[in-house]
C-alpha cells in the first residue's frame, strides 16, 4: 500500500511540474517577412535575418528555443520564420542592388506578416567633385 502511494505521489509531482513548464512556456509567433521594391515588386533571394531581441516580460529562454534565424526569399520575396518568442525582434534584410534594411519590432499576435520596402541604392558621395 505504501508503495502505491509513493507511485502515487512521484506521479501527481511529474505531471504538476510538466503542467508548470507548459505554463511558463513563452508565447510565439509565427512570421512572414515580405520584402519588395518601392515599386512593389517582390525581392527575390533577399538575405533575411530575423533576431529575438526582448521579451515582452522577463524570459528566460531555454537552449532549445531558437532566437535567430538566418534565410532567403522566395520568387514572391517572402520568407517564413517557424515560431518566436514574443516581444523586440530584430529584421536586417541585405539584397543586391538594394541599401540594406533594418529596424526593431514589437511582435505580441500568434501570426504577423511584416512588409519590407528595400530602396534603390544612393548615389556615392563624394567631397572631392
Amino acid at each position: 500500500m505504501r508503495k502505491a502511494l509513493k507511485l502515487f505521489i512521484v506521479l501527481v509531482s511529474f505531471l504538476l511540474i510538466d503542467e508548470l513548464r507548459l505554463q511558463a512556456a513563452p508565447p510565439m509567433t509565427a512570421l512572414t517577412i515580405e520584402v519588395r521594391t518601392l515599386g512593389g515588386s517582390p525581392v527575390e533571394r533577399a538575405g533575411v535575418v530575423v533576431q529575438f531581441v526582448r521579451g515582452r516580460a522577463k524570459l528566460k529562454l531555454g537552449k532549445k528555443i531558437r532566437k535567430t534565424w538566418e534565410m532567403r526569399t522566395n520568387q514572391e520575396g517572402l520568407a517564413k520564420i517557424p515560431p518566436i518568442p514574443q516581444g523586440q525582434i530584430r529584421i536586417q534584410v541585405i539584397a543586391k542592388g538594394y541599401q540594406t534594411f533594418g529596424q526593431v519590432f514589437d511582435v505580441d499576435e500568434p501570426e504577423k506578416t511584416i512588409e519590407v520596402k528595400l530602396n534603390p541604392p544612393q548615389s556615392q558621395y563624394s567631397a572631392h567633385q
